[in-house]
């Protein structure tokens, strides 16, 4: 899970969204004084800045940061502001209360934990001063330990070197992160790593060596355990596997900071980690919980020494059983795979029925706190939101596809766990039930037709889940449901962005696999542009259509994430065009705000190509304008915001219109991304600090670039730079004990569109349509043995079912490509949910809706149009359905450019490569 999307979950019930975008949120008192003449506030994102006017100051240099909890944030702030305004001092502050409680929970990000005010001091000097006599004023007022920064004595005060303005570079895994300058005048990542650090050019102040040193000091050599491994690390501490060196026991060591990992109660790590301490002992009887070995503290963390059991999470060996993710699984397979997840469950059901019998909830049930031991015994832990039974409240601290609703207490937060980890067990979507408890209903009909389980079995689940009883089939009525959680309420929502109040929804009807039948795409294509355009906040500047949490960091203009690949989506499927919210995108486009991305799917080239296709050429060159004044040589060579897919865009745009400026500077593109692409560090894993593999991030997004021109220009030097490209990409790529071809994570293999297999194959096929290649002729069926499973655990098209649909749609497989892909477009429905008047899909996680292209119902509103096909009655779109630039390649070869036509730069001459078959 990733734990990133806990965050933008506390903002609407729906979908993802940022607090900072929430005009409702209660500021603190001190924030809303009035200025001072001469003094602005600014908002942006989550902070308030304050500034005199006439201000300025460096771009980067050391800044302090003030730390605080939720009772003393007030009292700090109206200390800080006391200070700074006085002296001119530029400060930021978080916006509210809720904001500082998400900023210190428990999955919030480590490198930005505690900080609560940030001052931009001048220079050094008064950085010294400042530190001086703010630590002097805040003395013994508490708050989180910000890991990314020096605490400054024993208080609340903390430096780090970094940047005050918004400057952009791209890190060496081609992500856009924020930068400074070196000692050289090159724009460095600027590293906001959970450990204090100084940029190797950079001094430390005299004055901040004690405070280094004193740092440096603690040692962890002193404890009488050793840390041998870790297990995760989280806001509230770190969980590591651990060795007694008194007894040689094998242990696991609980890490809790204070002031940190808040559950939404406002509870912190180490009060929680003394609550499980005092239940397990409770329980220590029971063979299924672990058993506490020791408590200590080492400097002001708390640790909680525990039994380690041997085995694996639940997650894990689900994962590795599952017999849905293979196309060829038998029925002996699964019939295996139902005993054992039976088995596992009666286990689990015992265990938690103990617990409650000894006077106790456990309250955080879900696949990754069961562990199963080698003989296939369970046992649980994490106890940390344990309570006694009686006057139990619901957890403030849970997971959100086990979490029970509101109405739920006590006992009935398990059972209600309980209900959806029998669902789990067999289809792993139930966070699809937060969103609409009657979903489970569909889930366990799914269950009873893919695995031997009785329908019977599954019932309990569906009623415990939905709060009614199953409806008499004789009436097909059942009592209403009782009040149900957040994200299940019925009553009206505002769009804030300019919607009419809906009011009070009917009751709508579910969705269903006959919804995704052939005949039925144009009734389907319109539900789904419903819940789209419902979904819409024209009144909003950040965003115009919900979608994944990357919107609040590459903004809501572009293709993957934002309004260009909504509106791409709808009139590329005939669902028609939307003037109002065109205009939208143009106003914003062609006047963005600072650090708007240039990339295809992550910035402006990806809005130019959607405007270009709405018949608004004029806009999507103005557009293009605005990118082609940016600089661009030090971007990645990547299709997501790299120079393959801007140089994609440039020679489509250049066929479009006949701009020879446009074709010039497509091969002064592929002239650098032969210089990246040549340039390849081996190793056979993708992503984290290897090189990604995949059409986003890999090789094969260049390799579709220069196929693309070799089609245009013949340059055989094109073919064989692609041909290396595909190349380095499949050798990240590992054969599956069921023979699909997927790329290696290390941790896990990937087919999906985006960073996994089938896109890989989607080029691999284009690129035999011009030379034949044995080891590029063995991975494709291999490939298409990916896109047969029956289980995605997401829609989404770079990461989900959707991508797999537009893979099987653009290839030529023979035989059973058609029954293929019918499957695949009817499985859409086991994530479909009604919002609105229509069918919408959850996002990555599954935790909110998504509107995007990339991870919601705009990627399958493109996907199923490339398998039906657009309505016949609309007229014909001017861009081909599918996938941008994957359009079918000519099988010929390309002509060589006429007299009237800009030849491309040359890239080398005409020796052909090694053909010889095997990896790269």
């Amino acid at each position: 899970m990733d734990e990133r999307y806990d965050s933008y979950c506390a903002a609407d019930r729906l979908f993802y969204d940022s607090l900072g975008s929430v005009t409702a949120q209660p500021g603190f008192a001190a924030a809303g004084r009035a200025l001072p003449d001469g003094w602005q506030r600014e908002s942006t994102g989550d902070w308030l800045l304050y500034a005199p006017a006439d201000g300025t100051l460096p771009q980067q240099g050391w800044k302090i940061h003030v730390s605080a909890g939720l009772a003393n944030a007030e009292r700090v702030l109206t200390r800080v502001w006391d200070y700074c305004v006085p002296r001119g001092l530029p400060f930021k502050v978080l916006r509210g209360p809720r904001t500082l409680l998400m900023r210190n929970s428990k999955y919030a990000a480590r490198d930005a934990s505690g900080k609560f005010v940030t001052v931009y001091p001048r220079d050094e000097a008064e950085l010294e001063l400042v530190c001086k006599e703010l630590d002097e004023l805040l003395a013994g007022e508490p708050g989180p330990y910000i890991l990314s920064d020096l605490r400054y004595h024993a208080g609340p005060v903390y430096v780090r070197y970094g940047g005050f303005a918004a400057r952009y570079c791209v890190s060496e895994q081609g992500q856009v992160v924020p930068a400074i300058a070196d000692d050289t005048g090159t724009l460095v990542p600027d590293r906001r790593d959970p450990v204090f650090h100084v940029p190797a050019w950079v001094t430390l102040p005299d004055f901040l060596a004690p405070h280094l040193a004193a740092r440096n000091a603690a040692r962890t050599d002193e404890l009488p355990y050793r840390i041998e491994r870790v297990i995760h690390f989280s806001n509230g501490g770190g969980l590591y596997v651990g060795r007694d060196l008194r007894t040689d026991t094998t242990v696991v060591l609980k890490e809790a900071r204070p002031h940190a990992g808040l559950d939404a109660d406002g509870v912190d790590a180490v009060a929680r980690l003394r609550r499980e301490a005092e239940s397990l002992r409770r329980l220590a009887d029971l063979p299924q919980v672990p058993r506490v070995h020791d408590e200590f503290t080492f400097g002001d963390h708390h640790f909680l020494a525990l039994e380690f059991i041997e085995g694996r999470a639940l997650n894990k060996e689900v994962v590795d059983r599952y017999p849905l993710i293979d196309a060829d699984a038998t029925e002996a397979d699964r019939a295996a795979y139902a005993r054992w997840a039976r088995h596992v469950h009666e286990q689990v059901e015992e265990v938690i029925e103990a617990i409650h019998a000894r006077g106790l909830v456990y309250g955080d049930l879900h696949l990754f706190n069961v562990m199963v031991r080698p003989d296939d015994t369970v046992a649980l832990v994490d106890f940390e939101v344990a309570a006694p039974v009686d006057g139990h409240r619901r957890p403030a601290l849970r997971n959100q596809g086990f979490a029970a609703p509101r109405d739920r207490t006590g006992p009935g937060v398990d059972r209600y766990a309980l209900a959806c980890l029998r669902l789990a067990l067999f289809l792993p979507l139930t966070p699809l039930v937060r969103l609409d408890p009657a979903k489970a209903a569909h889930l366990a009909d799914v269950i009873a037709g893919a695995f031997p389980v009785p329908r019977q079995w599954l019932t309990p689940a569906v009623e415990e889940i939905t709060g009614r009883p199953t409806p008499d089939p004789g009436t097909g009525t059942g009592p209403e449901p009782a009040d149900r959680d957040a994200g299940t309420d019925r009553q009206a929502r505002s769009t804030r962005g300019g919607g009419a109040d809906r009011g009070r929804e009917p009751a709508r009807p579910g969705v269903t696999e006959a919804d995704f039948a052939p005949g039925r795409w144009p009734v389907l294509r319109d539900r789904l542009a419903a819940a789209i355009l419902a979904s819409a906040t024209p009144g909003r500047d950040d965003r115009l259509f919900p979608g994944d949490i990357e919107q609040f960091r590459s903004g809501g203009l572009n293709l993957a994430h934002g309004a260009a690949g909504v509106l791409h989506a709808l009139a590329l499927s005939g669902a028609g065009r939307w003037p109002e919210h065109e205009q939208w995108l143009v106003r914003r486009a062609t006047s963005p705000p600072s650090g708007t991305r240039c990339g295809f799917y992550d910035g402006l080239h990806g809005v130019a190509y959607a405007l270009d296709g709405l018949d608004r050429r004029q806009d999507a060159l103005d557009v293009v304008d605005v990118c082609l004044r940016q600089p661009w040589r030090d971007l990645d060579h990547s299709l997501r915001g790299g120079l393959a897919g801007i140089g994609l865009n440039l020679l489509h745009l250049a066929e479009r219109t006949g701009e020879p400026e446009l074709r010039r500077a497509a091969g002064q593109l592929a002239e650098r991304v032969v210089e990246q692409v040549a340039d390849d560090p081996g190793g056979e894993i993708s992503g984290g600090r290897h090189p990604y593999a995949g059409l986003l991030r890999g090789r094969t997004g260049p390799a579709l670039f220069l196929l693309r021109l070799y089609e245009s220009t013949g340059d055989p030097a094109l073919l064989a730079a692609a041909e290396a490209a595909l190349r380095q990409d499949l050798r990240r790529c590992v054969l599956r004990p069921d023979g699909a071809l997927e790329v290696n994570e290390g941790w896990r293999t990937m087919p999906y569109l985006g960073d996994g297999s089938v896109g890989i194959g989607l080029v691999l096929e284009r690129y035999l349509r011009h030379r034949a290649d044995e080891r590029f002729a063995e991975a494709v069926p291999a490939i298409r043995r990916a896109a047969r499973s029956p289980f995605y655990a997401q829609t989404g098209l770079f990461a989900g079912r959707a991508g797999i649909i537009a893979y099987l749609a653009a290839t030529t497989s023979p035989g059973d490509r058609t029954a293929a892909l019918d499957a695949q477009v009817r499985r859409l429905a086991w994530h479909a949910l009604p919002y609105a008047d229509g069918i919408a899909f959850p996002g990555e996680q599954l935790l909110r809706l998504s509107m995007d292209l990339a991870t919601g119902t705009a990627g399958v509103v493109l996907a199923v149009t490339a398998a039906r096909g657009a309505d016949p009655a609309d007229p014909a779109s001017t861009v081909p359905p599918g996938l941008p630039f994957l359009a079918p390649a000519p099988v010929t070869d390309p002509p060589t450019p006429g007299p009237g036509t800009p030849e491309l730069p040359r890239l080398g001459g005409g020796d052909q490569p090694d053909r010889r078959p095997g990896r790269g």
